[in-house]
């Protein structure tokens, strides 16, 4: 069985340190955590589970504070964790099992950061997760740091569930971190463009993030995906300033590009809802159900907008145009996605007044 080296850099994590070690040590023959600067009981935590505890003195640069921590590991192959990841008995097990035959230089996980009411995942993407040890699994990007994978490269169905509790949310964190090394006469990347302008739109910085994407998107070398959600970004960009009209126009851009995904179809169907023109909306809708879902694209993938959204859209706008039997038809297709949703139970109401058999 090949060896495998978990890599952690942490700080302040006393809340979740012990849930994400506990997964940890069921498959890890190494445990690596390196500590920023904590000054909670984090690092106590962590000795508990592994003697290789180390401090980094941190420098605003997440790529090399983890990079410190792949150069600490012995075995064969790493993988890189977060404090506030979760791993199921599940997942564990398929760990377990592919550490039987690691063979490859990159292993592509499924990363689910958003869940629902019943945990089911609503948000997911690959990343590079376990990495053959050697020059190549580095990271780069100061904050939203990667690695490109490399040599052969594998997807595998296992997941690493990320469990951020909301208390500790720093909404500005990252932010800052760009603000920091612009300041400091630092040139941008492509991607690491796109990200600043992401945070900039968090932040609630919407003209600076328009002037912000559209210099990303004239840059070389940029991500697909992020093209794609970048026509996203100034679409909503645009509806906070109720420009419509510019909204719908960049949604559309996108498809110089790619056909349509399903958030982008949805996200037209809610222009013309705007508009009450109920009929180009079922259009969209209806182009939702039938995008097809690429999670190997590394584009981040929100599952709802695949089934149970456009479902729900479908019911409105047929409720809207007296269209009573595709109201009930949509609403329980819906329903059998999301039984428990408030939207579902709402409708539910309406459905139970007109008595009408899908």
């Amino acid at each position: 069985m090949n060896k495998l080296s978990v890599c952690m850099i942490v700080k302040n994590e006393e809340k979740v340190l012990a849930r994400c070690l506990k997964c940890v040590k069921k498959f890890a023959d190494e445990i690596i955590v390196v500590d920023t600067g904590s000054k909670d009981r984090t690092k106590s935590i962590a000795k508990i589970y592994t003697n290789k505890v180390f401090d980094f003195e941190w420098k605003n640069d997440f790529a090399l504070a983890r990079n410190f921590a792949f150069e600490k590991a012995t075995c064969e192959f790493v993988m890189w964790l977060d404090a506030d990841d979760f791993v199921t008995d599940k997942d564990i097990k398929k760990i377990l099992k592919l550490k039987e035959n690691l063979r490859a230089d990159t292993y592509m996980l499924k990363y689910q950061i958003a869940f629902d009411e019943l945990n089911q995942c609503t948000f997911e993407y690959y990343r590079e997760r376990i990495l053959r040890n050697n020059e190549m699994a580095r990271f780069s990007g100061f904050v939203h740091e990667a690695i490109v994978p490399f040599g052969k490269i594998v997807f595998e169905d296992i997941a690493i569930e990320h469990r951020k509790p909301r208390e500790n949310t720093n909404k500005k964190r990252n932010l800052n971190l760009y603000r920091y090394h612009i300041k400091n006469g630092e040139k941008l990347s492509a991607r690491e463009t796109f990200y600043y302008a992401r945070e900039l739109y968090f932040n609630d910085y919407y003209k600076k993030t328009l002037i912000i994407l559209k210099r990303f998107l004239k840059m070389p070398n940029r991500f697909l995906p992020n093209i794609i959600d970048a026509h996203i970004l100034i679409s909503d960009c645009y509806l906070k300033f109720d420009d419509t009209l510019n909204a719908k126009k960049w949604l559309i851009k996108s498809f110089e590009y790619l056909p349509p995904n399903a958030l982008i179809s949805c996200k037209l169907g809610n222009l013309y809802v705007r508009e009450k023109d109920y009929d180009s909306a079922i259009f969209w809708y209806k182009s939702a159900l039938i995008s097809s879902k690429n999670l190997k694209s590394g584009a981040f993938i929100e599952n709802d907008y695949y089934d149970f959204y456009p479902y729900l859209q479908l019911s409105f706008c047929h409720y809207n145009i007296g269209d009573y039997k595709n109201f009930v038809y949509y609403h329980n297709l819906a329903k059998k996605i999301k039984p428990y949703d408030k939207s579902i139970i709402h409708n539910q109401q309406f459905v139970d007044k007109l008595n009408i058999e899908s």
